[in-house]
């Protein structure tokens, strides 16, 4: 009895196990051979088919269908596009092929930076985006220069943002190209005046000082035209020109940079724009003051006919140069600046604001004559081509530091200065090839701390009023007496004065 006590255990046993194996649902399917098998065999006692052994396995196919079509009728959530996928779908056209009549075209009229030489100079130097990143950048370049009228395109380099950074181009239109964007500038100028006489509006007499004029595209800090972007494939905008009075209040706050151009520049003192045009003055005063080059790359332009006379203003590449050792490139004598630096006015170059213009100068012939003040000095700053040695230091810091890129193979080094006053700004030069780049911020160095402008005294208060008492009905009629006399009195002297002219005319 115990054996076969024992012998229906261990069967009962087995069949549990067996139910749990098969009550074990599949991670694919969602479902068990259990539940599988009690389905078909309901099928078949519902159907009757005949030769059931012969069609069991459609029956069970058509049993599996079931729970697909279950589960094809829920909702089901889509994959969402991540970041990278919606910048590989961007980047997809830097990397397309142009035809063979378009390819030789381009390389006829325009010359694409190389972008991969540069980043290996700046891979020597420790500096960079590294290598995919700056093929990336490469090949926008390409699309930059093939898409707008450019002459000559480099990267100037990349600043970095709270939301997103700026990849910045520098660019220089071809000739007839420059003329048509400040045609174009004018007509719309003339546009909105024609919009304005035809609606005026009242305006204020209150005249106030003049204003620093803009340099003109081509010259002075707008020598360059800049285009940014955020990502490789994304499209290039083209950035607005600097006026004075933006890199006046560039010089007195410290803003970092969200990565969106339309949001507004909330500072003290207010700036005049959005950060568009605190990023192209930012841009302005980094390459005034870190745009370096070895002695002797360029050489000041001579005006035709006349051998003697040299512009300070204008440089051009000169041929001759063969190059520096870079033993000698630690000398800060043998780096010179070949960008105008930034006065205080604003601009590059002078401009005097007490010079009247002609239509004043006839309005103040036809007044009075009125003593004229002293012109006022014209400021002069640093030449062009100034050696680095005569950097001012700041919070007894040098301007500049020096270092080779391997002291191992000095020979095939390459000479690297960092700037101190920008950091993020770095400059190599190896043989007859130099470049400059910046990664930053943005901001120049601030020493211990950033102390932000102390605004301007109040203005003087109007005085207090005294108060008085309020006049009785007797003392208002009194002084209403007193009026009329006053007024008879005066009317008779009028009326004398009347008389004796007559009489002087007669």
């Amino acid at each position: 009895m115990d054996a076969k006590q024992d012998e229906s255990a261990g069967k009962l046993q087995s069949a549990r196990s067996l139910k749990a194996l098969m009550m074990t649902n599949s991670p694919q399917s969602n479902t068990n051979l259990y539940d599988h098998l009690t389905l078909l065999l309901m099928k078949v006692m519902d159907e009757h088919p005949h030769d059931a052994v012969d069609v069991i396995e459609d029956i069970s196919h058509d049993v599996k269908l079931t729970f697909s079509e279950d589960k094809q009728n829920l909702l089901r959530d889509l994959p969402e596009t991540t970041a990278a996928e919606l910048l590989a779908e961007q980047q997809r056209l830097l990397f397309s092929r142009p035809e063979e009549d378009e390819q030789e075209e381009q390389l006829m009229e325009t010359l694409h930076p190389n972008v991969r030489e540069v980043g290996f100079y700046l891979e020597q130097a420790g500096v960079g985006l590294g290598r995919e990143e700056m093929q990336r950048i490469f090949l926008a370049l390409k699309q930059l220069v093939e898409s707008q009228a450019l002459l000559g395109c480099r990267l100037w380099g990349k600043i970095l943002g709270t939301e997103s950074s700026y990849i910045v181009a520098e660019a220089q239109y071809i000739e007839g190209e420059e003329e048509k964007n400040s045609e174009e500038v004018a007509e719309e100028e003339e546009e909105r005046e024609a919009e304005n006489e035809m609606d005026p509006l009242p305006r204020s007499t209150y005249k106030p000082l003049p204003a620093v004029p803009k340099e003109a595209l081509g010259t002075g800090a707008n020598t360059f035209v800049y285009y940014v972007c955020k990502e490789p494939g994304h499209s290039w905008v083209k950035l607005p020109s600097v006026s004075p009075a933006q890199i006046t209040v560039a010089r007195l706050i410290y803003k970092f940079f969200t990565g969106r151009l339309d949001s507004p520049v909330v500072s003290y003192p207010p700036f005049p724009g959005n950060e568009a045009n605190y990023l192209r003055a930012q841009i302005a005063r980094i390459s005034a003051g870190t745009q370096v080059s070895p002695r002797g790359f360029f050489r000041a332009r001579e005006e035709e006919g006349d051998e003697d006379e040299v512009v300070q203003d204008s440089i051009e590449v000169n041929p001759d140069f063969e190059g520096i050792p870079v033993s000698e490139m630690a000398s800060f004598s043998n780096w010179v600046h070949h960008v105008q630096h930034i006065l205080q006015q604003g601009r590059c170059t002078w401009v005097n604001l007490a010079a009247k213009s002609g239509e004043d100068s006839n309005e103040e012939g036809e007044a009075e004559e009125k003593e004229e003040p002293d012109e006022p000095e014209p400021e002069v700053g640093p030449r062009l081509l100034d050696s680095l040695s005569k950097d001012s230091e700041m919070f007894n810091i040098p301007p500049w530091t020096f270092k080779v890129s391997s002291t191992l193979t000095f020979q095939h080094a390459v000479a690297v200065q960092r700037s101190n006053l920008w950091p993020g700004a770095y400059a190599y030069a190896c043989g007859k090839k130099f470049e400059n780049i910046y990664v930053g911020w943005g901001l120049k160095y601030a020493g211990e701390g950033y102390s932000p402008p102390v605004p301007p005294l109040p203005q003087t208060q109007y005085p207090q009023m005294t108060e008085a008492l309020d006049p009785s009905l007797e003392e208002e009629q009194v002084l209403e007496e007193a009026l009329e006399e006053q007024r008879a009195v005066q009317k008779q002297m009028e009326d004398l004065d009347d008389e004796d002219e007559e009489d002087d005319d007669d």
